[in-house]
């Protein structure tokens, strides 16, 4: 794959962390600001219609991970270009921050920018992430790489699956399961206290995800490369 190609596979990435964060980050930023204006039960809604609208959008461009961790999952798992992976990373990373700068001054100065923190002890929290992660990549190998998956439906199921965990798992731990998700709000809340859970357990979980369901996956010969995945 020549640079160019790369490059905006790599801008469509950023994109679709951008809008994530935006989105969700962003709603939690304005329940905080304006209170009443925003239920915050309505942001895990936020977070999953971001992911939803963004597959569709540049899932045929870029795979749409748009998550550090599925990114490696993949790679480690052999539906992903290993030389991509860094390009990948960084753009979401990118995103991300972009995200949190625009929000910050776009809104009122308040106490929350959509931090993940643990209202749990720092094991539990992990094993939380961990699990959640599980979960969304487990879904996510499956509709994105087995060809008997109904794919047009991928970002409905990848979509509710974040929207499922992030209101399970919400109140426990603020279930990020992407570590540039909860890199650029902690930057700018200064919460770096518990940042470490949020950058080792979703890829734990990530690969744990991935690995289960190559292990489980039968009848089909030649899996094929990871499409439309969150």
């Amino acid at each position: 794959m020549d640079k160019k190609s790369l490059l905006k596979k790599s801008l469509a990435e950023g994109i679709g962390a951008f809008a994530l964060v935006f989105a969700g980050c962003g709603g939690a930023m304005v329940a905080d600001r304006f209170p009443g204006a925003l239920q915050p039960a309505v942001v895990p809604l936020l977070f999953g219609l971001a992911i939803a609208v963004m597959i569709y959008a540049v899932g045929h461009l870029s795979g749409a991970h748009f998550n550090p961790a599925v990114t490696v999952a993949f790679s480690v798992v052999r539906h992903f270009p290993r030389r991509e992976v860094l390009p990948y990373c960084a753009a979401q990373v990118t995103g991300g921050l972009i995200a949190m700068a625009l929000l910050s001054r776009m809104l009122p100065a308040g106490a929350a920018y959509g931090a993940t923190l643990p209202m749990v002890p720092p094991a539990a929290a992990f094993c939380w992430e961990m699990i959640l992660t599980f979960l969304l990549m487990f879904v996510i190998t499956a509709v994105a790489t087995d060809t008997r998956a109904v794919g047009t439906m991928a970002g409905v199921a990848i979509g509710g699956t974040v929207m499922l965990c992030a209101w399970l798992g919400g109140p426990v731990t603020g279930a990020s399961m992407n570590p540039a998700r909860s890199l650029a709000p902690a930057l700018f809340q200064g919460t770096l206290s518990s940042l470490w859970i949020y950058w080792t357990a979703p890829f734990l979980g990530a690969l744990a995800g991935a690995f289960t369901y190559e292990r489980i996956r039968c009848g089909e010969a030649k899996p094929h490369a990871a499409k439309g995945c969150c």
